[in-house]
């Protein structure tokens, strides 16, 4: 209301002088009254109280900290006045004596808006101002301020600026882009978990919760990349009534009404050192070369390194170099990807490339390519300044489809979660672009390790049995293995857009796969049928999710969770997808055992399904400082904030936190 009053006076208003009171003195306080206008021309009049304050001294905030008195101002001798509203600048917290307040210091301006009773007649402002001032001492003070306004007038713009600069200080709502997330307070602590749209750089909190509340300052943290706040404040005087939180940083400020969470959210787990979580992303990317994602992508490169085995030596290191710089530079170009979402504001996370049809569309088309070129259908070149071989480069002497496999083997590392994967991943989107670039640089290094061995010691290839007519067998298994991978990845479709869409792909990847065994113009051919795979993924509507039997398992409802814990309930949470090939290893070997499983019936188990891009299960994972999955989690009334499980489960893992957790 302040804001729109300003905007139209000074969008109506002629220059003119603006009025302010004559200044009122007191021992280490200086007051004026401020008006954007000379004179009244309406119902609503923009004024402020203006403060310049001695050094070193301060004066309250509305809620003002275990000590103080916010402002008491006496309007009641004005004239023509129906009433004025005071609006409070987001404050500062100032420690004195080991004390916490919370006010201004040096100057401060108190926007007002004036209810005018009679809009042509004369105003008289007529204020006593009772304040509060501290520095080594406290001192009340009290100022006699007055103005006189006639009717009609203009708007002075520098005045008008002044008002309208600390109305933008005034604490906002939702559109500031702050938003609460989770709210506990007990006896010892108010526990806050909050979001921003832009990242924190220096966030407070400021609690009110009635007239004798009192609290310590917070100890915050932050992650995803600022986004993200964890704060706790230490209780040192109970209050009452329902509580709000004004949110600060910098420029910005959110008051904003709390509502109480059974549990306190979960602190974010402490940043290690960038080198230790450098060597621990190196280890993942190496595991990574034995995950079923990236197994069948590194038969493209058995082929080739059996036809490279009586070739020079420099050729062999030359062309396994190749690879080895094909993953590197598709993590970087992923961490190139990854801040620019970031920096944009949208969430991202590991593998969720696959809840996207078109993307899988893209990866089925290339894997038909593959298979084909196993099974001999084909030699794909794309031209000297690109990529010029798939398959069966090394005849052909270009490093290009060297590169390229090593740039495809990462590409489908990314649905894979190995262990040390999700620690890495969540240390490189929780901290800035440096962190990011280097943890995935060292990602795609471990998962290059193979590459490099071979290139440091290329006469390994020697070793490999001579080419001879068994290597077309040896093709052909491979050029099966793709297919299967096919076949999997339209499974994954159905999940994502339903089984008419995976259908009409398979469809069509199959007439691809014909199309090639024609042995006709490839690459045209090739380009064309990827084409074709993408826009039946993009084009036919996805279907509806339907209605899927989950066993003992219950649909995730994340508000269920702190109900059930009080209720003295065990909660067993299991995020999962049909992208996800370790997921579905824990399901199998673990979860599905009789034994976790007849422990699983004891408690309340749910399933979140992120096969399908959902924010609410985002938010889930992001609120637990993840960022990929599998993500399995257990709270009790011994574990109310939860138990993060690692990524590869085992039958004592669950089993054991299943016990704490209830007991």
């Amino acid at each position: 209301m302040i804001r729109l009053a300003l905007l139209l006076l000074a969008l109506l208003g002629t220059p003119a002088m603006a009025a302010v009171s004559p200044p009122a003195e007191g021992n280490a306080v200086t007051g004026r009254l401020v008006t954007a206008s000379d004179g009244v021309s309406g119902r609503l009049l923009s004024a402020g109280l203006a403060l310049d304050l001695a050094e070193g001294w301060k004066t309250y905030w509305r809620s003002p900290g275990e000590v103080g008195l916010p402002p008491d101002l006496d309007w009641s001798a004005s004239e023509n006045v129906a009433g004025v509203e005071l609006a409070y600048p987001a404050p500062e917290r100032f420690v004195a004596f080991e004390i916490q307040n919370f006010g201004y210091g040096e100057e401060v301006v108190f926007p007002l808006t004036i209810r005018v009773s009679d809009p042509d007649a004369p105003v008289r402002l007529d204020l006593t101002a009772n304040l509060l001032l501290c520095a080594e001492i406290c001192v009340p003070e009290t100022l006699a301020l007055s103005l006189d306004l006639p009717p009609g007038g203009g708007v002075d713009a520098t005045s008008a600026a002044l008002l309208s600069d600390w109305v933008a200080r005034v604490p906002g709502g939702a559109e500031t882009g702050i938003a609460l997330q989770s709210v506990h307070l007990d006896e010892d602590a108010l526990t806050v978990a909050a979001r921003s749209d832009t990242p924190f750089t220096d966030p407070d909190i400021f609690p009110e919760h009635g007239p004798y509340a009192s609290f310590g300052a917070p100890e915050t943290r932050l992650s995803d990349g600022g986004r993200s706040l964890w704060a706790r404040l230490p209780v040192q005087g109970a209050g009452e009534g329902p509580l709000s939180l004004t949110v600060t940083d910098g420029d910005r400020a959110a008051t904003l009404p709390a509502e109480f969470a059974a549990t306190p959210p979960a602190p974010p787990q402490p940043a290690a050192g960038l080198l230790w979580m450098m060597l621990i992303a190196v280890l993942g990317g190496l595991i990574l070369n034995v995950m079923p994602c990236v197994l069948p992508v590194l038969s493209i490169k058995l082929a080739s390194a059996l036809q490279a085995r009586d070739r020079g030596l420099a050729r062999v290191r030359a062309g396994f170099l190749a690879s080895a710089a094909g993953v590197l530079a598709f993590f970087l170009a992923l961490a190139g990807v990854v801040i620019g979402l970031q920096a944009a504001g949208v969430a991202v996370g590991w593998g969720i490339q696959f809840q996207q049809p078109a993307f899988l569309a893209v990866v089925i088309g290339l894997m038909v390519l593959f298979a084909a070129s196993m099974f001999g259908f084909f030699e794909l070149r794309l031209g000297q300044a690109t990529l010029t071989e798939m398959g069966r480069v090394e005849s052909r002497g270009g490093w290009g489809g060297d590169f390229a496999t090593g740039a495809f083997a990462a590409l489908m590392a990314t649905p894979c979660s190995a262990p040390f994967i999700g620690t890495a991943i969540t240390y490189a989107l929780t901290s800035g672009p440096a962190q990011v670039v280097a943890i995935f640089a060292a990602m795609g290094a471990g998962l290059a390790l193979p590459f490099l061995a071979v290139a440091a010691r290329p006469g390994l290839v020697r070793r490999l049995p001579r080419p001879g007519a068994w290597m077309g067998t040896v093709r052909a298994v491979l050029g099966g293995l793709l297919l299967l991978t096919v076949l999997w990845l339209l499974s994954v479709l159905a999940g994502a857009a339903g089984l008419r869409v995976a259908a009409i792909v398979g469809g069509l990847a199959l007439l691809l796969l014909a199309a090639l065994a024609l042995r006709q113009r490839a690459l045209p051919v090739g380009l064309t049928g990827i084409a074709a795979l993408v826009s039946a993924a993009v084009l036919v509507p996805p279907a509806p999710l339907a209605p899927v039997d989950l066993g003992q398992w219950q649909v995730f409802d994340r508000a269920r969770i702190a109900s059930e814990v009080a209720a003295g309930e065990v909660v067993f949470v299991n995020v999962t997808a049909d992208w996800c090939l370790t997921c579905e290893a824990n399901k199998r070997l673990v979860l599905d055992d009789p034994d976790v499983a007849a422990a699983l019936d004891r408690t309340v188990a749910m399933r979140a399904d992120w096969t399908r891009p959902d924010p609410v299960i985002s938010d889930y994972l992001r609120d637990h400082d993840r960022f990929g999955i599998p993500f399995n989690a257990v709270y009790g009334p011994g574990a109310p904030q939860g138990i993060a499980l690692p990524e590869l489960l085992t039958d004592r893992l669950v089993l054991d936190a299943l016990t704490r957790a209830g007991n």
